[in-house]
C-alpha cells in the first residue's frame, strides 16, 4: 500500500470553478449533503478548506459555521488543516469536502479533526472515486498533472480504515455523479450505479469507549459476588 503521506500537490484548488465541470462537482455535493445535514445537531460547524467554504450548508442545524483554511475566498480563519487553532473537544460537526485529496499528509489532518471533535462529533468526509470515469484520466500521460486528475483519489475502504483506527462509526456512505460533464450526473446511472459515481461521500461519528469500567457497577458486581454467612442465627450459649 502506498504511503499517505507525499510532497506537497501542485496546482491546489481554492474554488470549484478552477477545474473542469467543478461547479457542477460542487452543486452535486451540496445536493447530496442535504438529507444528512439536516439531522446535525450541535452549536459549531466547521468546514475545513476552501472547497468546503463553498458548499451550501444552509440545511443544517447548526447554526455557528466557519469555513477554516490556508487560502480562498469565504473564509472566516485563514490556517492550515494540519494545524487547527481550536481547542480540544470543541466542534460538533466538520465538513472536509475533498479537503483530504489535495493533502501531503491525510493522517495528520484526520488527527486534527479527531482532535477537535467532541464525542459522538460528526465527520464528513468527500473525494473521487479512482474507479470510475473520472478516474480514468490517472493514466492518460499529460492529463494526470491537471486539475482534478492531480488529486489524491483514496478508495473508500482505505478511508473505512483509517476512520476504523481512530474509532469512528460510518453511518453513511455513497457515490453520486456517474457522468462528470453533466449537471445531473445522469440521473437514472447514479441511482442504479452509485458505486461508479465520480465522487463519494462518507459520513461517520466519533465513538469513545471508556478504558476503566464504572466504580458504581465495579462495586455492585462486588456486592454481588461477596460470599453469604451459612446462618443468619447464632448459636445460643448459656452463661458459666
Amino acid at each position: 500500500m502506498k504511503p499517505a503521506k507525499t510532497r506537497q500537490i501542485r496546482p491546489v484548488p481554492t474554488q470549484w470553478a478552477q477545474m473542469p465541470c467543478g461547479e457542477f462537482y460542487r452543486d452535486a455535493l451540496s445536493h447530496h449533503l442535504q438529507p444528512t445535514l439536516a439531522k446535525l445537531y450541535g452549536f459549531h460547524l466547521l468546514k475545513i478548506g476552501s472547497l468546503s467554504a463553498e458548499i451550501a450548508t444552509d440545511a443544517c442545524g447548526i447554526s455557528h459555521q466557519v469555513s477554516v483554511g490556508e487560502s480562498g475566498d469565504n473564509l472566516q480563519v485563514i490556517a492550515s488543516p494540519l494545524s487547527l487553532p481550536f481547542e480540544s473537544k470543541s466542534v460538533d460537526a466538520c465538513l472536509l469536502a475533498h479537503t483530504l485529496a489535495w493533502s501531503s499528509d491525510p493522517h495528520r489532518i484526520l488527527r486534527e479533526v479527531d482532535r477537535v471533535l467532541i464525542d459522538d462529533g460528526w465527520m464528513i468526509i468527500s473525494g473521487f472515486n479512482l474507479f470510475s470515469v473520472l478516474g480514468v484520466g490517472k493514466l492518460i500521460p499529460g492529463v494526470h498533472r491537471k486539475m482534478p486528475w492531480n488529486s489524491r483519489m483514496f478508495t473508500t475502504l482505505r478511508l473505512l480504515d483509517w476512520l476504523s483506527l481512530l474509532n469512528y462509526e460510518v453511518v453513511q456512505r455513497s457515490g453520486f455523479q456517474v457522468l462528470p460533464w453533466s449537471r445531473q450526473g445522469g440521473k437514472v446511472i447514479s441511482t442504479h450505479l452509485p458505486a461508479l459515481g465520480c465522487m463519494h461521500m462518507i459520513v461517520a461519528r466519533k465513538r469513545t469507549f471508556p478504558l476503566t469500567r464504572n466504580p458504581a457497577k465495579r462495586s455492585a458486581a462486588r456486592r454481588a459476588l461477596s460470599p453469604v454467612s451459612a446462618s443468619p442465627f447464632r448459636k445460643h450459649q448459656e452463661p458459666d
